[in-house]
């Protein structure tokens, strides 16, 4: 599912989630784990993908990444398992 939008959640070795949207995922992921991703991820890889959303265009991943980064933490975590997450549908979960 290259070059459709998407909201993912990174899970960083320090513990932390970063949320972050793109149309084109695999690339994106790439460019987090060599450094060369958001400026929170640097220093904190490798990071390890643990949610996916894909949505209808740009302005609705913006605007789901924004509703995902004003959720307290606990909340996040509930999304990892949630219904909505791409990953857990293609690991079989």
């Amino acid at each position: 599912m290259d070059n459709k939008p998407c909201v993912y959640i990174l899970s960083c070795k320090d513990g932390t989630l970063y949320t972050g949207w793109t149309n084109d995922f695999e690339k994106r992921l790439q460019a987090h784990n060599n450094g060369k991703g958001a400026k929170y991820t640097r220093g904190r890889g490798p990071v390890e993908p643990v949610y996916l959303e894909y949505c209808e265009d740009k302005v609705a991943a913006t605007k789901r990444e924004a509703a995902i980064k004003k959720l307290p933490l606990k909340k996040k975590q509930l999304l990892l398992s949630s219904t909505d997450n791409v990953l857990d549908s293609q690991q079989g979960k």
